[in-house]
């Protein structure tokens, strides 16, 4: 299937590449149809050693968020703490509370965050997504489906260097990837892409250039992950995409893979340790769950990713 991004533009990539209808007029799900029962039974048995990574941000304060895109970080509150008094019996216990925006750290994009020329996945209108929430493709209909087989792909061990700002990584480049760690990108796969930018959050702390600028995914792999059947792909970027994008379109790669595709994203992902333990025993295939908070009518969810081996 031909994708010439800088010829075709993304509306043109995102018609050919469509999944809208594929699983029916009402689908809610897109991509993650393809992780059936038989996929999911096939990646529990990748479990080996039985040793997990969990590819979260901590939610607290400190979190990556800076306040100038109207998200801020976790607050984390104790309603009930020691200053309450004790039952009669002398029972005591603690309540807490956390107000979080759902994509504040560690996050799933649904199939509701993102939609141009008024319709969003499998041609639900803009207009399902209001102030009381989400109408059609709610994030409560991933909330537990995102389990399967996991990939890593590590584009910084590949190149031996850490991707600079706006850097692409091409659908070559991915192959390249796989050919060289010797990894097959199959139907129903969970694929996650690492490009090292995560440690500005992690190590260098450094909110505002994490957010100016990011490398990511070019809008050829649109092709490759679709012509692939990928699921679901994740990084450990702000965006998946590469920004800013080429020509001056605002994130072409999340219009085509959310509201073409009907690929669900994840964002914010540390892998830096589980890459570490991939590469030193040679596999680079893994159980991996991403579970999401069950909001109805939610665009977003805060994401507890976990891998097994």
């Amino acid at each position: 299937m031909r994708a010439d991004a800088e010829t075709d533009g993304y509306r043109a990539l995102g018609r050919k590449l469509s999944n809208w209808g594929r699983w029916g007029p009402d689908d809610e799900l897109g991509t993650i149809n393809l992780i059936t029962p038989e996929r999911r039974a096939a990646a529990a048995a990748l479990v080996s050693s039985g040793l997990s990574f969990g590819l979260g941000l901590p939610l607290g304060a400190d979190g990556p968020q800076t306040g100038e895109s109207g998200r801020q970080n976790p607050l984390h509150l104790m309603t009930r703490t020691v200053d309450d008094p004790p039952h009669p019996t002398g029972f005591h216990y603690f309540d807490d509370a956390l107000f979080v925006h759902l994509q504040a750290s560690t996050q799933l994009d649904g199939l509701a965050h993102v939609g141009y020329d008024g319709q969003l996945y499998n041609g639900v209108p803009v207009t399902a997504v209001t102030r009381a929430g989400a109408a059609r493709l709610g994030v409560q209909h991933l909330a537990t489906a995102l389990t399967g087989r996991g990939v890593l792909l590590d584009i910084p061990r590949l190149l031996g260097r850490r991707l600079g700002r706006s850097e692409e990584i091409s659908a070559a480049l991915l192959e390249r990837a796989a050919r060289e760690q010797r990894v097959a990108i199959g139907a129903g796969d969970l694929l996650f892409i690492r490009t090292g930018w995560i440690a500005r959050i992690t190590e260098e702390h450094d909110r505002r250039g994490f957010f100016a600028t990011e490398p990511g995914l070019a809008l050829d792999t649109a092709s490759w992950l679709a012509d692939r059947d990928v699921a679901f792909v994740a990084s450990d970027n702000w965006g998946v995409e590469a920004t800013p994008a080429r020509g001056g379109d605002e994130m072409p790669l999340h219009c085509v893979l959310i509201r073409d595709v009907g690929m669900p994203l994840g964002e914010m992902l540390d892998l830096e340790a589980v890459a570490a333990h991939a590469a030193s025993i040679g596999r680079w295939e893994f159980f991996a769950s991403c579970a999401a908070l069950e909001v109805v009518g939610g665009v977003g969810s805060v994401l507890t990713p976990i891998v097994t081996f």
